[in-house]
C-alpha cells in the first residue's frame, strides 16, 4: 500500500465542514436537477442505475470488502468508455452515468444533449505524470518545443482529449490553427502511432502505455516525444438531466458517486492489485506496460471544492468555442455542485477507514 495522497488528505479536511453541507442538501426526494433543488437520498426498491465505467467495475470486484459496494440498488455495468460512445449511450436511453474526460461534456451540450458533471478527479502531480506526450514521427527534425509545431502535419481528433490538448498546445506556443496542418485522424487503438511511423503524419498526442511502446519501437529510426507541461489530468462522471431529475435515479447516482471517489483512492491504495487484476488480467497488458502504467498513473486529487476545476473547464469551453465557432457556454452550468459535498464526504470516509 502507498502512502496516502496529499491533496486527497487536504480534500478530506475541507470535507468535514462540507459533509454537514450534503446531510442539508440531500434529504427529501427531488425530480428536479436545479441547483437549489435538494438531492434525493432514499433508492426506492427495484431501480436500477446503468453505468459505463468499466474500470470502477473491476475495482470494485478487486476491493472486496475494502469498498461499501453494496449500495441497495442494482449496477448494470455497460462496456462503454470514451466521449462518443458514451454521449450516443445516453441520446439512446441505455446509460445513466458515464466516465470521460472533461471535453465530452462540452460538445454533448453543443449538439443538443443536457449534461451534467456530477465528480471529477484529477492528478495532484500532473507536471511528472501527465496523460499525453506529443509524439514526433521518424525523420522529423527540429521538433522539439511547441513552437516548432508551426508548418507541420498533426493528428487531430475533434470532440476529444487528444484533440484539445492540440488546440491548447498551439494557444501555449502562439501559434493558430492556420499555421499547421491538422489532420482529422480518430484516436482510438493504435491509430496514432501507426500514422507516425508511416509518417502520416508528424506529429500526435499519444496517451499511456502508447508512449511507451511508441519510443520503444521507433526511437531508433529517430522518432521521439515532446512534453507539453499543460494541464491534461481531468476525469469526470457525467450523466443527462434526464438521469439526474429522475428521483430514484438521483438517489441511486448519489450513491454511486461516493463508491467511484473511494474506489479511485483503492485503485492508488493498491497499485499491485490493481496491475495484476485490470491491466493485465482484464486488459491483456504485459507486466512491463503494466508497470508502465502504474508508475505513471499519479496521485489521484479528487477536489471537495469545484470552484478552481470549473474555472479551469471555462478557459477550455472558451479556446473550443473560439476554434470551432461554436456559443460560449457557461461552465458552471455543466456542473451539478449539489454533488460536490458527496464526494467530498466520500473521500473522507475512505481516508478515515483506510487509516484506522
Amino acid at each position: 500500500m502507498r502512502s496516502r495522497p496529499l491533496a486527497a488528505v487536504a480534500a478530506a479536511l475541507l470535507a468535514v465542514t462540507l459533509a454537514a453541507c450534503s446531510e442539508a442538501a440531500a434529504t427529501t426526494p427531488a425530480a428536479d436537477d436545479t441547483p437549489d433543488a435538494t438531492l434525493p437520498t432514499e433508492v426506492p426498491a427495484g431501480t436500477k442505475l446503468v453505468v459505463g465505467d468499466p474500470s470502477i467495475k473491476v475495482a470494485v470486484a478487486l476491493a472486496g470488502d475494502d469498498l461499501d459496494s453494496d449500495l441497495g440498488f442494482e449496477i448494470e455495468w455497460a462496456n462503454v468508455s470514451g466521449g462518443p460512445a458514451t454521449t450516443e449511450a445516453f441520446r439512446a436511453g441505455s446509460l445513466d452515468v458515464g466516465s470521460v474526460a472533461d471535453i465530452p461534456p462540452i460538445h454533448a451540450t453543443w449538439t443538443g444533449l443536457d449534461v451534467r458533471i456530477v465528480a471529477a478527479s484529477y492528478r495532484e502531480d500532473w507536471e511528472e505524470n501527465p496523460i499525453y506526450s506529443f509524439g514526433v514521427a521518424p525523420g522529423v527534425e527540429g521538433v522539439e518545443s511547441l513552437e516548432d509545431f508551426e508548418g507541420h502535419r498533426i493528428a487531430y481528433s475533434p470532440g476529444q482529449a487528444q484533440g484539445t490538448i492540440v488546440l491548447r498546445a498551439l494557444q501555449e506556443a502562439g501559434l493558430t490553427t492556420d499555421d499547421v496542418e491538422l489532420v482529422e485522424l480518430p484516436s482510438t487503438g493504435d491509430v496514432y502511432p501507426t500514422a507516425l511511423a508511416a509518417k502520416e503524419v508528424d506529429i500526435a498526442p499519444l496517451g499511456g502505455v502508447a508512449v511507451a511502446r511508441y519510443l520503444d519501437n521507433y526511437s531508433k529510426d529517430g522518432a521521439h516525444t515532446i512534453e507539453h507541461g499543460l494541464r491534461d489530468d481531468p476525469s469526470v462522471l457525467y450523466a443527462p438531466t434526464s438521469t439526474i431529475s429522475d428521483p430514484a435515479k438521483a438517489a441511486a447516482l448519489r450513491e454511486y458517486v461516493q463508491l467511484w471517489a473511494a474506489a479511485r483512492l483503492w485503485i492508488y491504495d493498491h497499485p499491485e492489485e490493481w496491475k495484476a487484476g485490470y491491466y493485465v488480467k482484464d486488459q491483456g497488458l504485459s507486466e512491463a506496460d503494466a508497470d508502465y502504467l502504474v508508475e505513471h498513473a499519479g496521485i489521484p486529487d479528487i477536489p471537495a471544492d469545484w470552484a478552481e476545476p470549473i474555472a479551469r473547464h471555462q478557459e477550455t469551453i472558451n479556446l473550443l468555442a473560439e476554434e470551432t465557432g461554436n456559443e460560449k457556454l457557461d461552465a458552471a452550468d455543466l456542473w451539478d455542485e449539489r454533488f460536490a459535498p458527496v464526494v467530498a464526504e466520500a473521500v473522507e470516509s475512505y481516508l478515515a477507514g483506510a487509516d484506522g
